[in-house]
C-alpha cells in the first residue's frame, strides 16, 4: 500500500496506555498511520478539527467530555467516521447504542480486566473493523430520515416477478453486521404493524449489546421487539434479535417455532452466525423464509442463503450505495440469488408488500 492510501488514524482515550495499545496495533499495520491521540472529549473535538483524520477510534468514558458528548459535536462541526471504544458492560452497550445513532459507524468492544493482549480479542479484527469504517460516507447529524429517500439510494433494477406478494413465508430472517444497529433504527418505525410471521434478527455483536439494541429499536417499532431467549416461543409480529456472544437457532416444536440458544461449539466465527441460524430455519420450515441481508462485513449467511432460495425462500440484499459495509450482502448479490436489491429505505415497506 502506498503513502497515498494509507488511513490517518486518531486515536482518542483517557487511559495512556489503551492509546500506546492502539497506536501500536495500528502502527504495526501497513493500511494505517497514527496521526494523533487525544486523552478527553475536548481534545478530539479540537483535533478532529484541525487534523480531519480518515478514521478515529474515541473511548466512552472519558474526563471533562466524554465519548458521547464529543461525539455529537464532531458530527455536527467536523463529521468524521468515528468507531467507538466501549466496555463490555451493560452501561457500556447502552452508550454505545447511543453513540451508533449519533453517527459512530462501529464500535470496539474491550474487556478491562484483562491484560493487554486481551483488551481486544484480536488485534487484525479490530484493525480490519476500523478499515471498513474508514470506507463508510459520513453522514452529518442529524442523519436523514428513512422515509425521506436520497437521491442517490435509487434502487437497483429487481428482478423479474418482484411484485409478487410471498404469503406463505413462516419467517423472515434478517443478517446484518457493520453498520447494523444504525441501518435498523434508521428503518425500524416503517416496519408494519403486522407481519403474521416472526422477524428475527442475526446481527453480529458480543453480549449486552444486542439486549441493549433491542430495547432502543423497541422504542420506535411498531412491532415488539426482544431479545430472544432460548425454550422462548416465536410469535407472529414480533421481532427476536439473537443474544451476541451465543450461538441461536430456530427448532420446530408442536406448539410451532421456538428460539434455541446454546454456547458456540466451534461452528462459526461469527456469534451469532446467521449461517447458523438460516440452516435451522431451513430445516424447521424449508423455503418459507424472507431473507434479507443488510450490510456487513464479510459473507457470513451467503451459504445458507443460496440453499434457502434453492429450497424457494425470497432473498432481498441492501444495496451497495446505503450500505455502511458491502461485504455480506454483495456475496449474495454476486452468487445471483438476490430477487431484489434495494436502498436501505426501501427494505421495511418491501417486507410489509411481500407478507400483505
Amino acid at each position: 500500500m502506498t503513502n497515498s492510501n494509507v488511513l490517518r488514524v486518531l486515536v482518542v482515550d483517557d487511559s495512556a496506555f489503551m492509546r500506546s495499545t492502539l497506536t501500536r496495533f495500528f502502527n504495526s499495520d501497513e493500511r494505517f498511520e497514527v496521526i494523533g491521540s487525544a486523552a478527553n472529549g475536548d481534545e478530539a473535538v479540537k483535533m478532529a478539527a484541525d487534523l480531519k483524520p480518515d478514521v478515529m477510534t474515541l473511548d466512552i468514558e472519558m474526563p471533562v467530555k466524554n465519548g458521547i458528548e464529543a461525539l455529537e459535536e464532531i458530527m455536527q462541526k467536523s463529521p468524521t467516521r468515528v468507531v467507538m471504544v466501549s466496555s463490555l458492560t451493560e452501561a457500556g452497550a447502552t452508550a454505545t447504542m447511543k453513540a451508533l445513532e449519533l453517527g459512530a459507524v462501529d464500535f470496539i468492544p474491550k474487556a478491562m480486566e484483562d491484560s493487554s493482549r486481551n483488551i481486544f480479542s484480536q488485534s487484525k479484527q479490530l484493525c480490519d473493523k476500523v478499515f471498513a469504517a474508514a470506507q463508510a460516507e459520513i453522514v452529518k447529524q442529524p442523519t436523514q430520515s428513512a422515509s425521506q429517500p436520497s437521491e442517490s439510494s435509487e434502487p437497483q433494477k429487481p428482478q423479474p416477478g418482484s411484485h409478487l406478494r410471498f404469503r406463505h413465508a413462516e419467517a423472515v430472517l434478517i443478517g446484518i453486521s457493520t453498520g447494523g444497529p444504525k441501518a435498523l433504527q434508521q428503518i425500524i418505525a416503517d416496519f408494519p404493524r403486522t407481519t403474521n410471521v416472526p422477524i428475527i434478527i442475526v446481527q453480529h455483536m458480543p453480549p449486552n449489546f444486542t439486549k441493549a439494541m433491542a430495547e432502543r429499536l423497541d422504542q420506535s417499532c411498531p412491532l415488539k421487539v426482544v431479545e430472544g431467549t432460548d425454550g422462548q416461543k416465536l410469535e407472529a409480529n414480533h421481532i427476536y434479535i439473537a443474544p451476541g456472544g451465543m450461538q441461536c437457532r430456530v427448532k420446530k416444536a408442536s406448539s410451532g417455532l421456538v428460539f434455541s440458544v446454546s454456547e458456540d461449539e466451534g461452528e462459526s466465527l461469527y456469534k451469532p452466525s446467521v449461517e447458523v441460524m438460516g440452516e435451522s430455519l431451513l430445516e424447521a420450515v424449508g423455503g418459507k423464509v424472507l431473507a434479507m441481508m443488510m450490510t456487513g462485513m464479510g459473507n457470513d449467511g451467503v451459504k445458507v442463503y443460496e440453499k434457502l432460495k434453492v429450497a424457494g425462500a425470497y432473498v432481498i440484499a441492501q444495496d451497495e450505495a446505503t450500505s455502511v459495509v458491502y461485504g455480506m450482502p454483495r456475496a449474495v448479490v454476486e452468487k445471483g440469488i438476490a430477487n431484489e436489491v434495494l436502498p436501505l429505505d426501501r427494505l421495511a415497506p418491501t417486507i410489509e408488500r411481500l407478507l400483505g
